[in-house]
């Protein structure tokens, strides 16, 4: 019985590195299954203009001649010249439970980041900051909400046992009942489209690409001192907004804007991952007809992110989107958030006013490399 570790660079090894989650997730009844195309697309250097400032590295781990375990490195330049750090990120981790394959698997990942001058490496980010990340450390044996990390519990205990630490902790907010609780707290608000110069305004899909650019002005100055971000480009809003449509809707997306320019934005997604179960994987016509009729069933909303320019973060935008999403959430049975952390305590204030409290955890791990 032996381990070898391979960098893909061929059609074969490129299946068995999208293929392998099927296989370790076919018993189990909570797994979404992602689009391998999908998958392919966002690891695919030429089509993804994030890579445009990194480069991607993707290695399987086979035991004999199957394949037990994945991992992709991201070496992002941008982030290093930021931060300061000669760090890597790991990805698309996925293992049988089996150590020594996780063993043999970032060995060999380690080897080739400090090959490339990296001295640490932290993780899982699929692939970046906007991306799913992290691994969850409890709740297991619960089905995954749209956009959460989903993993078996031996996870945290593989890359604890070769030498990866905790380094970030965060968690989700759920409030099961926010029909009800918005109706007792706050009652029938009315619709607030303005405050003096700010004024309110759902997402237009006549012109996308105009809309996710002010997402983008707002988003890139609200967040620029969160942890690790990066300013995205036009080209990443673009692609990765490519199935907007899919997780959203035009009324789930408030834009307030001061004297017509943007300073704040409320995005809200659907919970799709029960009508994406349902299609296993796989798309086609037929297929995209049954997702789109089971959407409109969907009774659990997920506040996606909230984000109000800096200079305009003590004014009227605030009260506009708090508003709009009290007149939102008594449409829906179940309301979430996507991942929170604990010293943001200004999002936490928030999410208590709509009686969010805190519920799944998740985890960024680090390890530094020797040698």
């Amino acid at each position: 019985m032996s381990y070898s570790v391979i960098p893909v660079s061929k059609a074969r090894q490129m299946k068995d590195f999208l293929n392998l989650p099927f296989k370790i997730y076919r018993h189990d009844p909570n797994w979404v299954p992602p689009f391998r195309s999908e998958v392919r697309r966002v690891l695919d250097e030429r089509q993804n203009p994030y890579f445009t400032n990194a480069k991607l590295r993707l290695f399987v781990c086979y035991k004999d001649a199957t394949a037990v375990a994945r991992v992709a490195i991201i070496i992002n330049r941008l982030h290093q010249e930021k931060f300061g750090e000669k760090a890597a990120f790991f990805g698309f981790f996925e293992s049988a439970n089996d150590l020594k394959a996780a063993r043999h698997l970032f060995d060999k990942a380690a080897k080739y980041s400090r090959s490339q001058g990296i001295k640490q490496l932290e993780g899982p980010f699929n692939p970046n900051h906007y991306s799913e990340l992290g691994l969850q450390v409890d709740q297991f044996g619960t089905p995954p909400t749209f956009f959460q990390p989903y993993n078996p519990d031996y996870y945290n205990q593989l890359l604890k046992e070769i030498g990866f630490h905790i380094s970030v902790k965060f968690h989700t907010r759920k409030n099961e009942n926010i029909r009800q609780y918005v109706h007792d707290r706050y009652g029938s608000k009315r619709s607030l489209p303005r405050m003096g110069n700010y004024t309110l305004r759902s997402f237009s899909k006549k012109d996308i690409k105009a809309e996710l650019e002010r997402f983008r002005e707002v988003n890139n100055d609200a967040f620029s001192s969160n942890w690790h971000f990066l300013p995205l480009s036009k080209e990443e809003y673009l692609f990765s907004a490519k199935y907007l449509r899919l997780v959203t809707r035009p009324d789930l997306i408030k834009i307030v804007e001061h004297d017509g320019n943007p300073v704040g934005i409320l995005h809200c997604v659907l919970d799709i991952n029960p009508a994406l179960k349902k299609l296993k994987g796989k798309a086609g016509p037929i297929k995209l007809i049954k997702f789109l009729r089971n959407k409109k069933k969907i009774q659990k909303l997920i506040i996606f992110s909230v984000g109000i320019k800096k200079a305009y973060q003590h004014g009227p935008a605030f009260l506009l989107l708090f508003n709009a999403f009290s007149q939102i959430c008594p449409k829906y049975e179940v309301l979430e958030t996507t991942w929170m952390s604990e010293e943001n305590t200004s999002a936490i204030k928030a999410a208590e006013y709509f009686g969010l409290k805190p519920d799944k955890q998740f985890v960024i791990y680090k390890k530094h490399l020797s040698g």
